[in-house]
Order: C-alpha cells, then sequence, then structure tokens
C-alpha cells in the first residue's frame, strides 16, 4: 500500500525534475545563444575596424551612406587618414569609388521605381523640381554629395532615365572633388588647433 502512495509521489518528483530541467535547458540555450550572438557581434565589429580592415570598411561605409541609409561616410574616411597619412590618396579613391556606387544604386532604384509606379507629380514644387532637374541634366549629379538632397537627386536622374554613364561621372566628380575640399578643410583646421 506505501508503494501505491508513493508511486504518485514520485511521478510527481521526477515531472518536477523535467520542469526544472527543461527550465535550466531553456535558460542555458538561451545564455548560449546570448553569447553566440555577442560572439558574433564583437567579431564583425573586430572585421569593421579601421586599423585592420581600413580600406574595406571605408568602401562598405561610403557605399552605404551614399545610398538612401541615413549615415556618413566623414567619420571614417577622417579616422583612416588621421590613422595612416600615407594612405590619403588610396582612401579618397576608395571612398570616392565606393560613394559613386551607392549613387548608381540609387540611380537604379529610381529607374526601376518608374517602371513600377503608376502616377505623375501632382505638387507645383515638384514639377519645378523635376523641370529644374531635366533643364539641368547629369550635370545635376555633381550635386549627389549633398545632404539630404544628394541621394533622391540621383534617384530621380534614373527615374528620368538621364544618361547613366554621363551621370556616374558627374557623381565621381562630385563626390571626388566633396573628399579632397572636406579632407583638406579638416586637416587645415587640425593644424590651427594643435
Amino acid at each position: 500500500m506505501g508503494s501505491r502512495v508513493g508511486a504518485p509521489c514520485d511521478r510527481m518528483r521526477r515531472a518536477g525534475r523535467g520542469i526544472v530541467s527543461a527550465y535550466y535547458f531553456s535558460t542555458l540555450r538561451s545564455t548560449y545563444t546570448a553569447l553566440t550572438m555577442e560572439a558574433w557581434m564583437q567579431s564583425l565589429l573586430d572585421v569593421l575596424a579601421l586599423p585592420a580592415y581600413g580600406l574595406s570598411t571605408v568602401l562598405v561605409i561610403s557605399f552605404l551612406s551614399a545610398t538612401l541609409l541615413p549615415m556618413g561616410s566623414e567619420p571614417a574616411v577622417l579616422g583612416m587618414i588621421h590613422l595612416n597619412p600615407a594612405q590619403y590618396w588610396p582612401v579618397i579613391a576608395v571612398a570616392t569609388v565606393g560613394n559613386t556606387l551607392g549613387g548608381v544604386l540609387d540611380y537604379a532604384m529610381g529607374r526601376a521605381a518608374r517602371r513600377v509606379a503608376s502616377g505623375g507629380l501632382q505638387s507645383s514644387t515638384e514639377n519645378r523640381a523635376l523641370r529644374w532637374l531635366e533643364k539641368m541634366g547629369p550635370k545635376a549629379c555633381l550635386l549627389g554629395w549633398l545632404p539630404l538632397i544628394g541621394d533622391p537627386l540621383c534617384s530621380v536622374a534614373g527615374w528620368l532615365h538621364m544618361p547613366f554613364w554621363r551621370c556616374t561621372l558627374y557623381m565621381l566628380i562630385g563626390k571626388f572633388l566633396r573628399y579632397i575640399v572636406l579632407t583638406a578643410a579638416f586637416f587645415e583646421g587640425v593644424q590651427h588647433l594643435g
């Protein structure tokens, strides 16, 4: 009789151990996942660290900053040049290429959007801006480096089916000149402070 009464208690103890084991396993798995995610993030940050992978980092950041993502490439460019002044021209070249490729992506998105979109512009401001851009032609892409309006400008150039290679050339020139002026002004200012 004692064994019959103890049987439910044994089952409850075993079930309790199972619940506790499941809880600990779940906690252990969550901890492992968090540690794995933390290790992955740290390895990603290590890869993108300027001293180790400088030019590739400048390329990726300058590409992403030229798309519609809200970020800037200036800190990466200035930081890389500050860390290694001998790399001035390679950094400028890589940043220019990355930023231009981002502008080309904007151009392509604008071109593709026109195929998909139906409907036109409604406001007179939009129509006036569009007429100005059509009048300027591909030369307007020289301003593709401007904050806030440069990325949409490249997209609208694609939307209008402006000549691809001419737009790309003007984007390249504008972005190159921007990096030259930016770095010259920054390092001139640093010399005056120090």
